[in-house]
Order: C-alpha cells, then structure tokens, then sequence
C-alpha cells in the first residue's frame, strides 16, 4: 500500500492504518529502535509506541513523508526509553558513548529562550550534511541517526573499522567548525 493511502487510514481512523504500517515499516522502525535499545523486547515496545503516537498524530499533522515521520518517531521513543532505563541504572554503555561523542559539537542545554536557536541549530547540521560528500553522510546518520556501531558500518560500506572512525572523527571535526563559524 502506498504511504498516501496509509495516511489516509490515519484519517478515517480506521485501525487498518496500523497493521498496514506495520507490513510496511515495522523492520525500519525496529531497526532503529534496536540499534538504539540493543534489547529485542525494549525494541518491539518501541516499535508499538511509535504506532500509538502516530495514530494520535494524524490527524492533524499529514506527514509529508511517512518512512521519515515513523523513524523520527521511533527514534524519539527509543531514545525516551533508553533515558529512562540509564536513570534507572539498568542501561549504559554504547549509546551514552554515541551521544557523548557529539557533545562537543552541539550544544546540550535547552531553554525557552533558545527554541528558535535550535530550529536554527538543525537547520544548520542539515545544511552541514548535504555538504558532505555521500558515503560521508551515509556514515555519519548510520552512526549518529540509527546507533549504528562501528564495525556494523565497516561491514555495511565494506571500510575498514580504523577508516569509518577516521572518517567519523573528520566528520565531528568539521561539523563543531561548521557550528563555530555559524555561531553555535
């Protein structure tokens, strides 16, 4: 079925929407759930979570692309659940040092008066990506989108593990100096 006819669903609130998400999305939700839950059951809680907040998304948000919409969504969850587990001090481990990773280049604090700072802020990072080169980008969003570990990268674009993280480490380099130089 077609993402068009799948929001649709949404829409007429009909609970077909869900199992036709399901068919379609539910191994690129689950993907990035695990890869960043690294637990199978946390995962597929995750997966269930994203197709709950996109029923009480639509209507009235009418995602423009659905696969983007759902990961983001997923993403956000899977993240949400992972907090709650290392505040718990039942999680830890690779995705506290991914995002530790990328502390040095964005900001971390958040207050009312720097929401218009961080539309900027996000708008600048997708500004930074498409400047990178493909294979760049490619293993940028695997690392820093999808949670991806080094060697699965390495395996995935066929470099070497020492090339994906020099190319990581470059990356970082010149993205806090694409962020110095725009006033971030």
């Amino acid at each position: 079925m077609e993402d068009e006819q799948i929001v649709a669903l949404y829409w007429e609130r009909s609970e077909a929407a869900i199992r036709e998400t399901a068919t379609k999305y539910e191994n690129y939700c689950y993907s990035i759930a695990f890869g960043i839950l690294k637990n199978r059951e946390d995962a597929q809680e995750s997966v269930n979570d994203t197709y709950l907040d996109a029923w009480n998304s639509m209507p009235p948000h009418r995602p423009f692309l659905l696969s983007t919409f759902l990961g983001k969504i997923t993403r956000r969850v899977a993240i949400d659940r992972w907090r709650r587990y290392t505040a718990k001090k039942r999680g830890g481990g690779e995705m506290a040092f991914l995002l530790s990773e990328l502390t040095e280049c964005v900001p971390a604090e958040r207050t009312v008066e720097r929401d218009w700072e961080l539309s900027e802020l996000a708008r600048t990072m997708n500004d930074f990506l498409l400047s990178l080169p493909e294979e760049k980008q490619k293993v940028f969003l695997c690392r820093y989108w999808y949670a991806d570990s080094v060697s699965s990268i390495a395996k995935r674009t066929g470099f070497s593990q020492s090339k994906v993280k020099s190319m990581l480490y470059h990356s970082r380099k010149a993205l806090r100096e694409h962020l110095d130089k725009e006033g971030f």
